[in-house]
């Protein structure tokens, strides 16, 4: 197998996990007759911290879970593809970042779904991409976000039945990891100008 073939196969083992485990856990919620919803973020409320481990895994109906299923494999394939060497510290330190900055500002109420944490992955590879200047990133998120729907609106409190707090935070979280680590990733591309101006001199013809 080549390295670019390994390097791929990588990058879809773990979000290929998390994505049966979301799966799982629907699928355990409606097999044994039970809500999990309380195993969300409650903000400012001991028992509701549980839900920065949980609250991403937790989704209210199908219709939540197929809606955040494809964004959140392919985004996360993004991340442990191209940021191979700190996928996993990126990966993790924006689920906990975002779920700890959701439990200390939103609403009381209980917060559940991967919504959060595909706003930090996007914001993040987004805002890495422009840092780096990687138009490949820039150009996956712009996809997703195109795909998953207008994410910039999501930010707004439009409908407070959706937890427009946790997609602010996850954001949040995936623009301070993309400056924190602006000097890890991907090599910067090229352009045209660049390529030239590293060429070397051409000696003056001989007269």
């Amino acid at each position: 197998m080549s390295e670019e073939k390994k390097r791929f196969v990588y990058s879809l083992v773990f979000p290929g996990f998390f994505l049966l485990l979301l799966w799982g856990v629907k699928f355990f919620e409606v097999g044994m007759e039970i809500s999990l919803v309380e195993g969300g973020v409650y903000p400012r409320r001991w028992s509701g911290l549980q839900g920065i481990l949980f609250s991403p895994l937790i989704h209210g109906d199908w219709k939540h879970l197929i809606n955040n299923s494809m964004p959140v494999f392919l985004l996360s394939v993004a991340v442990f593809y191209f940021y191979r060497d700190i996928a996993y510290k990126i990966w993790l330190l924006i689920y906990f970042i975002g779920g700890i900055l959701l439990w200390s500002a939103g609403r009381q109420a209980y917060h559940i779904g991967a919504s959060g944490l595909i706003y930090g992955l996007a914001a993040f590879l987004f805002l890495s991409g422009l840092i780096r200047r990687v138009r490949s990133l820039t150009a996956i998120s712009l996809l997703v976000v195109f795909w998953y729907g207008s994410m910039v609106w999501g930010l707004l409190p439009f409908d407070f039945e959706v937890s427009f707090e946790a997609h602010i935070t996850g954001a949040v979280s995936g623009v301070i990891l993309a400056v924190i680590y602006r000097d890890q990733g991907p090599e910067p591309e090229k352009s045209a100008l660049d390529e030239e101006a590293g060429l070397p001199e051409e000696d003056p013809p001989d007269h």
